[in-house]
Order: structure tokens, then C-alpha cells, then sequence
């Protein structure tokens, strides 16, 4: 911080700075308890998220095997047609000014056997179950990808501001405190040689 000169004026601007300062501190306090009231709710179902997709793809790709065992490669790969499209849209979430984004109305990627358009008779039980089950994969990974997409803003704005607020704290604030205390103690000091001086003049006039 650069160091004026210790006068009236540079201590009163160091004290506006300070209450500036202060100010800051409070409202990035703030910020900071509010992002947190945010985060903590997301916690556990971002652990459940990460849970059911370690479950959901440990069934598919069992079920993917025990597929390919009975109903070979080939019949994997048509099973996949016509290939489908996934359109997602974003609904930005507002916490404390900053704009969070979040995935909003989710596609359903899990459908029942009429909406895939193949014959069950020549396509089998076991290649069902394998769609089925990476349909539920595709539809737990999305629904983590959306809390994740929240999770992680959250995480970065509150690092963010915990980085902002530490600074303030811990450099901003206590140097301008050290400045206005050597700018009015130099004042007092000069205006005490000031006073002394004029009674030594009156002295000498008397």
C-alpha cells in the first residue's frame, strides 16, 4: 500500500478506506454464508448421484455382456438405431447477484419396449434388458450432470469470495489500520512539538 504523507487529510482517506473496507468484509461475509446455505443441501445428493450411477452402470454392463453372449455384436449395434437426440436447457439459478447455472426439464432417455420399434420376437429378452438398463444409466447421469453443473458454481463462486474476503481481512484491513495509527500518532506527535514550541515563544516574550 502506498504511504502518503501524515497528514489531516491522509488520515481521514485511510478511515474512509477502512469503512469501505469494513463494509466489504460484511457483505462478502454474508455472501459467503449464503453460498454455503446453498452448498450444503447438494451434498448429499451429489454423493447419492455418484452411488446410483456406480450401480446403474455396474447393471448395464452386465446385462451388456450376458447380451453379446446371447445375441452376438451385430445385434448390439442395430439394437442402437435410429440414434437418438438429447436437448437439454439451461435455467440460470440467481445467488447473491452471480448467475448459477442448472439444467432444467430433463429429458426422460428411459423408454418401454413400444417406443423402440423393433420386433421383441427377433431381438430377445437379453438385449432388452441391456438397452433398459444404460437407458437408467444415461437417465441417472444427467440428472448428476445437472446437480454437478450447480455443485461445481457454487463451489467455485464461494472459493472465490473466500479468496476475496482473506484478502480483505487479513492484508487490506489490518494495513490500513497500521497506517492510520502511525498517521495520527505522528499528528499527535507533531502537534505536541507545536504546542511545546509556542510556549517556549511565549516564554521568551514574557
Amino acid at each position: 500500500m502506498k504511504k502518503g504523507a501524515p497528514t489531516r487529510a491522509e488520515l481521514l482517506r485511510n478511515r474512509r478506506l477502512l469503512s469501505r473496507v469494513d463494509h466489504g468484509v460484511e457483505l462478502l461475509r454474508r455472501k459467503r454464508e449464503a453460498l454455503v446455505r446453498e452448498l450444503v443441501p447438494l451434498a448429499r445428493p451429489a454423493a447419492e448421484a455418484r452411488r446410483a450411477i456406480a450401480e446403474a452402470a455396474d447393471a448395464a454392463y452386465r446385462a451388456q455382456l450376458e447380451a453379446v453372449a446371447v445375441n452376438g455384436e451385430q445385434s448390439m449395434i442395430a439394437a442402437g438405431w435410429p440414434p437418438r437426440e438429447l436437448q437439454v436447457d439451461l435455467d440460470p439459478h440467481r445467488v447473491w447477484g452471480m448467475m448459477v447455472p442448472r439444467l432444467a426439464a430433463l429429458p426422460r432417455w428411459h423408454r418401454g419396449l413400444a417406443a423402440r420399434g423393433t420386433e421383441p420376437a427377433t431381438t430377445g429378452p437379453a438385449l432388452f434388458e441391456a438397452a433398459n438398463r444404460f437407458e437408467v444409466l444415461a437417465d441417472r447421469l444427467l440428472a448428476a450432470a445437472a446437480l454437478d453443473l450447480h455443485l461445481r458454481a457454487l463451489a467455485e463462486a464461494l472459493e472465490k469470495t473466500s479468496r476475496q474476503l482473506h484478502t480483505l481481512e487479513q492484508r487490506v484491513a489490518p494495513q490500513l489500520r497500521t497506517r492510520i495509527t502511525e498517521v495520527a500518532r505522528a499528528l499527535d506527535e507533531r502537534e505536541r512539538e507545536e504546542h511545546v514550541r509556542l510556549l517556549h515563544l511565549g516564554r521568551h516574550r514574557g
